[in-house]
């Protein structure tokens, strides 16, 4: 069955983002009792997250005086698209705007017979690296669970991929590599994930979906105890030098803690490698040399690291390495022993590629952006 035309209905309370507990006890304070709540809660949660729908109107299991009685309180409202953009190599781009008028960018990456719909988790990036686009665009806020959720189902709706499939998905992944750092969102990203991961709605295997982070220390091992989600870590440094130039949350948790929150990750193992995304940067951090020191920093850990042609914009403060430096640099980690597989650009035609997203968001009026400021980082 295919989702209703989704609609933004600010006026209306949202039951998409909730978790199941947070479910049941609005239905309670709806006015059901809570053995009742407990049944229609799940009967939402097959119709919203499996199905898809954007309306209560399609739910034949729930009796239509009580499909118009949630109408008239609550909605099922994705963001609305301010903008779509496709790829001439099929990669597609979606402008998302929430109620509040804020704008993120997410991707969808298509494969052969797969594709990863990239998230992004706040509205711009306070950590600045300096070959990224987004840390070019200051922090407005955080994203709620509902606008993460409502991103990957805003993905589905375009490609009619409801309800969900039990077999092969054309979107069969989802990467937090989008706008923003996931960690310094912990709580929302970390609740929305349980939600896509439910088994009994959009089932998307914690396995097939990858975290990626800076190097939020304190938070990576409870990411790896709560979530089991794979993880990857922005490295694009070998020396704290280099790394507090270019990843300036380097100068909180430098290179060497890091390395130690990577070795003591749950669940890695060679199944279930840790990738560090290395952006390749012309005599930068493409030297012979720092591919060797790459290999001996990371020696023990069971890892691969993707290295990522550098996706410029105009006005960016680097070029990318050539082919001979990247194939060099590659031969050099494959033959220790490591996978070293090089990053295909997608998307650059529309700036969806890695490192290349940013909306026009701008910061709220004070009062507003007080109520909604991202925490300091974490000791």
């Amino acid at each position: 069955m295919a989702p209703d035309l989704p609609i933004t209905m600010s006026a209306f309370k949202p039951l998409i983002g909730l978790s199941r507990a947070e479910l049941e006890a609005e239905l309670v304070a709806f006015g059901e009792r809570p053995q009742a709540a407990r049944m229609r809660a799940r009967q939402l949660w097959h119709w919203i997250y499996h199905h898809g729908l954007s309306s209560f109107d399609g739910m034949s299991s729930i009796a239509r005086p009580m499909r118009e009685k949630l109408a008239a309180t609550y909605c099922l409202a994705r963001p609305s698209i301010a903008r779509e953009q496709r790829s001439n190599d099929g990669t597609r781009k979606w402008l998302l705007r929430f109620d509040d008028g804020q704008e993120v960018e997410t991707v969808y990456i298509p494969e052969e017979d797969r594709g990863a719909v990239c998230i992004s988790s706040q509205v711009g990036c306070s950590l600045t690296c300096k070959f990224c686009h987004t840390g070019t665009q200051r922090l407005v806020r955080n994203l709620g669970a509902r606008e993460i959720v409502s991103q990957f189902m805003v993905a589905r709706d375009s490609y009619g991929e409801w309800p969900s499939p039990s077999g092969e998905r054309m979107l069969s992944n989802i990467v937090m590599m989008g706008m923003g750092e996931p960690l310094l969102n912990f709580e929302n990203v970390a609740k929305a994930l349980r939600i896509v991961m439910d088994s009994e709605g959009i089932s998307i295997s914690r396995r097939r979906i990858t975290l990626s982070t800076a190097g939020v220390v304190p938070l990576m091992e409870r990411c790896g105890q709560e979530l089991g989600v794979n993880l990857a870590v922005s490295l694009h440094a070998v020396t704290d030098e280099l790394r507090d130039e270019i990843v300036p949350v380097n100068r909180k948790y430098p290179i060497a803690q890091l390395i130690d929150a990577c070795r003591r990750y749950p669940g890695a193992s060679n199944a279930r490698r840790i990738t560090f995304e290395y952006v390749m940067l012309k005599d930068v951090n493409d030297s012979p040399a720092d591919a060797k020191a790459l290999v001996k920093l990371i020696a023990g850990i069971p890892a691969k690291i993707n290295l990522i042609p550098f996706n410029a914009w105009s006005g960016a403060p680097f070029e990318c390495s050539s082919d001979e430096a990247i194939e060099r640099f590659a031969d050099i980690v494959n033959r220790a022993g490591y996978s070293a597989p090089v990053r295909q650009p997608r998307g650059r035609d529309i700036l969806a590629a890695c490192g290349q997203l940013k909306s026009a968001s701008q910061r709220a009026p004070k009062r507003v952006a007080e109520a909604s400021t991202p925490a300091p980082l974490p000791v």
